[in-house]
């Protein structure tokens, strides 16, 4: 197989944004994938807090060190819009409209047929199937407000955002690349990070369900271990406190895959595979509370002993990261 190499001209920045850290993957090549560097910087409570930007001034002054040290000025960027502001939803529009007309149709039915629960939506769409009067699609949609401030805060630094994506899509990427994925498999796919916890569901590639959970995060009882390119965060306060919170998180799921199975497909469909991802420091142990509570197989998703990629040490939290440098690589 031939070298695939990303010069330094195509090379794209690509930033994962939450409510505590910045981090950024960059590939070297795709085939082998190899990646050329990650790194990650804490971020202080309160600089963003359930995705949108409430300090806009220190995160500029962040972005901007980040960016210097990192040396990706006036790179092409993708980012993620963060999970607490997108919404996904199942709708039906008239059989008649055609592909070319479906973005605009969708546009005049804001606000009157198509209910969402924020005004001025940027959105996208995934054709689903036709009946004999309809057409049924998923829609993707977040506030434009707040995701225009991300993108114009990265315009002002001097980048390039050239695409926006969600976590859960970026997860199942990575999981695709690494060549795991089945036809038939109804993927249950959990982002497990400090702050909060994203759950998605798949059927094939397509994610029919998403919610985000936020998690109680008291700086006071965390420490940072900075490193060079990546973070390590532990835990100091009641261990029953964050006990108590996995459980809880524990019984969303279950409601949520209950509702999947029941409330939207009569008993007839079901989850086949709980994919754990994240950068919470009890992953492990969230891990083998899931394996022992499930009836559903569980999986903890891993680089290491891929052939596929190059570079395995890059740490779980930039999974992310790197799922959305995945998005043009074939």
């Amino acid at each position: 197989m031939a070298f695939t190499l990303i010069t330094a001209k195509n090379r794209h920045a690509n930033l994962v944004i939450n409510d505590h850290s910045i981090r950024f993957v960059e590939l070297l090549r795709s085939h082998p994938l190899t990646i050329h560097k990650w790194r990650e910087h804490d971020l202080p409570p309160g600089i963003i807090s359930g995705g949108k930007i409430a300090d806009y001034e220190t995160l500029s002054n962040i972005l901007e060190e980040c960016i210097e040290d990192w040396k990706i000025h006036k790179r092409d960027l993708r980012f993620l819009v963060p999970d607490s502001l997108v919404i996904i939803r199942k709708i039906s529009v008239p059989k008649d409209i055609q592909d070319d007309e479906m973005q605009g149709y969708l546009y005049l039915e804001m606000g009157s047929s198509i209910h969402l629960p924020f005004e001025d939506p940027v959105f996208d769409y995934f054709p689903l199937k036709t009946t004999e009067k309809t057409k049924e699609i998923l829609l993707f949609a977040a506030p434009e407000k707040n995701v225009l401030e991300y993108a114009n805060l990265f315009a002002t630094l001097k980048l390039n955002p050239v695409a926006a994506d969600i976590s859960p899509l970026s997860l199942y990427r990575l999981y695709d690349y690494l060549g795991d994925t089945s036809e038939k498999e109804i993927l249950f796919t959990v982002q497990f990070d400090i702050t909060s916890v994203t759950i998605a569901i798949f059927e094939g590639t397509v994610p029919y369900v998403m919610r985000q959970f936020p998690l109680p995060f008291e700086s006071n009882k965390w420490e940072i271990r900075r490193g060079e390119t990546a973070n390590e965060y532990v835990y100091n306060g009641n261990e029953n406190e964050m006990l108590l919170q996995i459980e809880d998180i524990q019984k969303e799921m279950n409601k949520l895959m209950d509702f999947y199975k029941y409330s939207l497909n009569n008993g007839k469909k079901e989850i086949t595979l709980i994919l754990l991802n994240g950068d919470h420091p009890m992953l492990p142990f969230i891990f083998r509370e899931l394996k022992e509570n499930s009836t559903v197989p569980v999986e903890i998703l891993t680089l290491k002993g891929n052939a596929r990629i190059k570079t395995a040490s890059i740490p779980p939290g930039h999974f992310l990261a790197l799922g959305l440098a995945l998005k043009e690589v074939k």
